[in-house]
Parts: structure tokens; sequence; C-alpha cells
């Protein structure tokens, strides 16, 4: 993790189109526009500091270094190493051992941080692959500052985690969750299993693809809708033969779902 005093993070900016308008090379210097109130004065306040100026450093999380507006109603706070990590727009900035301001996007950040764990994407396959909980990994990595939600509403929201990690960390191409799910359909995984427990693992398929592999993992699925049709959450276990051939059924449905391409 880099040493940090403060870290903000970014909404995502609607396709980049706002950032032509602090290009110099689009159309000369951003002009500010000073519209006072009735109980503001004339005079606009100080310029914003000119390129090749030190911006300003220091400061406190309520007072932002750069100027940057300090999180209203509904951003988001989280708290990265005992740090507090605030969504603030769609870069990062943070403060480096130096006290120096350094500024990048979501996506570069998030990469370094997932590399920073996982150097090569063998490396995070072989984790991934063994893991019981997938979403164990998910939640280590948005404690290290990996935040998923932020990068999903950059890359895509129909996007598994999974792929968001490999896409952004690994440059691997991301498959949508609709799209696993279906890949794992036509491969008849579960021929073995019986006609309403292959009715079950098709309902969790759809229920990943929905909303991802957290529900699937959880066994409070099974106490909703479509899989309350197929009993209480007891008989349906019992499909499987009991509690641990259920759990062994998802980890199998796991298993299919991130299968490598040949």
């Amino acid at each position: 993790m880099y040493p940090v005093n403060k870290l903000f993070f970014t909404i995502m900016d609607f396709k980049r189109a706002t950032a032509l308008f602090a290009d110099p090379d689009f159309d000369g210097d951003p002009v500010q526009i000073y519209e006072p109130g009735p109980d503001d004065p004339p005079i606009p306040p100080d310029d914003p500091p000119k390129s090749g100026e030190e911006e300003p450093r220091g400061g406190t999380l309520d007072d932002p270094p750069g100027g940057e507006e300090p999180p209203g109603p509904g951003r988001k706070k989280y708290y990265v190493n005992n740090f507090e990590v605030r969504v603030v727009t769609e870069r990062v900035q943070y403060l480096d051992g130096h006290g120096k301001l350094i500024t990048e996007s979501l996506k570069d950040y998030s990469r370094k941080t997932v590399r920073q764990a996982y150097a090569s994407l063998d490396d995070f396959l072989t984790v991934w692959n063994d893991a019981e909980r997938k979403q164990a990994i998910l939640e280590e990595l948005a404690a290290k500052g990996v935040f998923l939600d932020e990068l999903a509403d950059q890359v895509g929201r129909d996007f598994d985690a999974f792929d968001l990690v490999c896409h952004v960390a690994f440059d691997q191409p991301p498959l949508t969750r609709k799209e696993r799910a279906e890949k794992v359909k036509k491969r008849n995984v579960f021929g073995k299993y019986g006609d309403k427990a292959r009715a079950v693992l098709d309902a969790l398929l759809q229920k990943y693809a929905d909303s991802g592999i957290a529900s699937v993992e959880s066994l409070e699925i099974l106490k909703v809708d479509p899989l309350t049709e197929f009993g209480t959450p007891v008989e349906i276990v019992n499909l499987f033969g009991g509690k641990p051939g259920y759990l062994a059924a998802v980890r199998e449905l796991e298993t299919a779902l991130y299968q490598r391409a040949a």
C-alpha cells in the first residue's frame, strides 16, 4: 500500500467529455466563471494556481489538498489501512511520504494495488480457484483499496467482479455475468444430478447472472424466489445429499463459471 496521508476517489466523468475543458490545447487556458450571490463580494476569490505553480499541500480530510470539495451527502467513505478514503471524482489523489500530491486514474491506482497483492494473473487465479469463498478474496481486495463498485461504474456493471480485477489489473478481456452463466449451461456441467437438483443449480446460475457470486455463496439465497419453489432450505440441500453435498455442488458451479478458455 502506498504511504499516504489521505486518499480521494472519483465518480465517473460522463465519457470524459469535461476533461477537454481543462486542456489548454483544446480552447486555451480554462476560464473561471464567478457568479456572486446576493451576499457575496463583487470581486471573485483568488485565482487557482497557474500551470507550473505548486498546488497547496497538507490540510485535513475536511480540507482536502488541491481545493477538492469535501464529500457531501451520498458520497461513499471507506477506510484503507486505517486511513479515511473518500470517493470524489474519477481520479485518485493521495499524499506520498514526502507530502507531494500524487494524482492518477482510478484504473491505474487499482491496477497497482491488485498487483501489490498478486504479481501475475496466474498468482491471482491460483488463489481465486483455491478459495472456498470467492467473496472473501474480493473483500480482502476492497480492504486494500480496490473499490470494485467504483470500477464497475467505470468499466460496466454487467461484468463479474472477477472480470473487473482481471481486466483492470492484467489486461484480460472481461465477460459479463450473463455470458459466463450461458457458457456453463451450454457445457451441461450438472448432468450427474437429478432433475430437481439441476433446476436448483440453474436457478443459482441465474442469480449469479443477476447479482454476482456473493449471492450464490450465501445460504440465504435458498430463502428467496425462485429457490423457494424447490422447498425449504433443508429440503433443497437434501436434494444434494445434505449440506456438504450442496456446498460441493456450489464449488463445482464456481469452477465451471471461472474455467479458463482453452
